[in-house]
């Protein structure tokens, strides 16, 4: 079992491009797993298709885009 301090260690070992990478990458399986395209999560969330398209490819994100994207998930709680 992983403990709060593991996950934070595990955390300080990668660096901030690893973890917009991991976060896009946990947002687009979250996004296919809701059956859902990039526009229509665009159009859900109010968040421009080319800002999805972006953040999925880059990890590169508007932090309240983000959390757009993360309520149309049904994750917001995740933050």
């Amino acid at each position: 079992m992983t403990t709060n301090k593991q996950n934070i260690q595990n955390v300080q070992l990668k660096s901030p491009e690893d973890m917009m990478r991991a976060l896009a990458q946990k947002a687009k399986a979250l996004r296919l797993e809701a059956n859902l395209t990039q526009s229509s999560l665009a159009v859900r969330s109010g968040v421009s298709l080319g800002s999805v398209k972006r953040f999925e490819k880059t990890g590169e994100i508007s932090l309240k885009s983000l959390l757009n994207i993360a309520m149309t998930l049904r994750r917001l709680d995740d933050f």
